[in-house]
């Protein structure tokens, strides 16, 4: 599919805007899918929806009261999680462990998971790829011993050690 807009790309993001309950599907390049971000972020201001959304999160999601959530802060940065409603940014990367039990519904919600599957550089997917596998045969080696299947849990230890042997080099 070709973008909408400069009719000369691979469509890449698709858009649905809804105006005066008039529904228009909009197929975007990556460049004018930036531009258009653009042009929506300062008519609505990205923060303003993130810190809107964190505002819903707190609301119906998060096991916590709206008043112990309000008291949460960073102990790197100092950001409390109002400014961090009231901005729509976060102030380092400790911040989403300080705030994780009020932000895992809220990405959860935005992102519809909480793991990130986006793209990675070239030159890196065969290492990431085989980070995944390996985390793979971890995740089934626990749930083996879970089981008490001992045989299946022998099998994935060698698979793992091997693949570890095989990501060292």
């Amino acid at each position: 599919m070709v973008c909408n807009i400069c009719g000369k790309n691979q469509a890449t993001v698709h858009l649905t805007e809804i105006i005066d309950e008039q529904i228009t599907e909009l197929h975007l390049c990556e460049e004018c899918a930036q531009k258009k971000g653009a042009q929506m972020e300062s008519h609505f201001g990205l923060s303003d929806l993130l810190a809107g959304l964190a505002d819903l999160g707190t609301q119906f999601n998060s096991p916590k009261t709206k008043t112990e959530t309000s008291k949460l802060k960073c102990p790197k940065c100092g950001l409390t999680y109002e400014d961090f409603k009231k901005v729509g940014r976060l102030g380092c990367g400790e911040c989403y462990n300080a705030f994780r039990e009020a932000l895992v519904p809220l990405l959860k919600r935005i992102h519809g998971s909480t793991q990130h599957y986006g793209k990675s550089p070239k030159k890196m997917a065969k290492v990431v790829k085989a980070k995944n596998d390996l985390q793979e045969l971890k995740d089934r080696l626990q749930k083996a011993i879970q089981k008490e299947d001992f045989e299946e849990a022998a099998k994935l230890r060698d698979k793992i050690k091997e693949q570890e042997k095989k990501n060292n080099k």
